[in-house]
């Protein structure tokens, strides 16, 4: 009968040790054209370790002014390095642990099929109305976006038929909706299993500065371990897979 209790108590110790040791929630504020892959990494994080991503999504430039403003988020996931440099020199972020997790690629897209061509002559020809982008200002793929424009000689001439969209997301909905015909996008939000619908041209990459989107801890997530552990998650063989399948390049 004694053997009862000692088992009873084992089984409760085994059931205790299968658990995270606390989990937590992880407030992230992340760029918006990372928001499929980091549902799907945020996912198997959650099933890994316990710990809940709650995620935010939007432009940069609007989330390093809510940072600065005392937002309470614990982890940056930007669209590009400045950004998360800039809040470490400024100190809202934990000097060195600044990473780059993804190496963004622009895309010309449309909605429809055969309107954009492989060369991206589209933009010479002006078979179009509007043109989509995020905004240069807040987004690093609208700057991208309008360094491309500039470098083809064609920013002057469409100047008149962009559409400028609040962040990347906006932009791409823009597009799928009809309001633009085409649009500068990430080539995250449109591939899917190595797959593209519509047509697009890939830009070159010489035609715009490199996106290195680099995640930080911010301030407020200081000494969490939950929040030192998403990051270290970010690095790890199963995020990374999930994040080349989405057409990023890997650092």
């Amino acid at each position: 009968m004694q053997h009862v209790p000692l088992l009873s108590g084992l089984l409760t110790a085994l059931a205790l040790a299968s658990l995270p040791v606390q989990a937590d929630d992880i407030s992230v504020a992340v760029a918006a054209n990372f928001t499929a892959p980091l549902k799907q990494i945020a996912a198997e994080f959650e099933k890994d370790t316990g710990h809940k991503v709650v995620a935010s999504f939007g432009s940069t430039g609007k989330f390093y002014a809510q940072i600065r403003n005392g937002a309470p988020f614990e982890i940056l996931l930007s669209a590009d390095d400045e950004t998360p440099a800039k809040l470490v020199k400024e100190g809202a972020a934990v000097a060195g642990s600044q990473i780059t997790y993804a190496m963004g690629r622009l895309v010309l897209w449309s909605a429809k099929p055969g309107l954009v061509d492989a060369a991206g002559a589209v933009l010479q020809k002006g078979r179009f109305e509007h043109l989509s982008l995020a905004d240069p200002k807040l987004a690093p793929y609208g700057a991208a976006a309008v360094q491309t424009l500039k470098a083809l000689g064609a920013y002057e001439a469409l100047q008149p038929r962009i559409v400028t969209a609040e962040n990347i997301t906006q932009a791409l909905q823009f597009i799928s909706s009809g309001n633009a015909e085409l649009g500068f996008v990430a080539l995250s939000q449109v591939q899917k299993d190595g797959k593209i619908e519509g047509s697009f041209w890939l830009v070159p990459a010489k035609l715009y500065t490199s996106i290195r989107q680099d995640a930080v801890l911010l301030d407020k997530g200081k000494g969490a371990t939950a929040a030192a552990a998403l990051l270290k998650y970010l690095q790890g063989d199963k995020a990374r897979a999930i994040i080349k399948s989405f057409g990023y390049e890997l650092p």
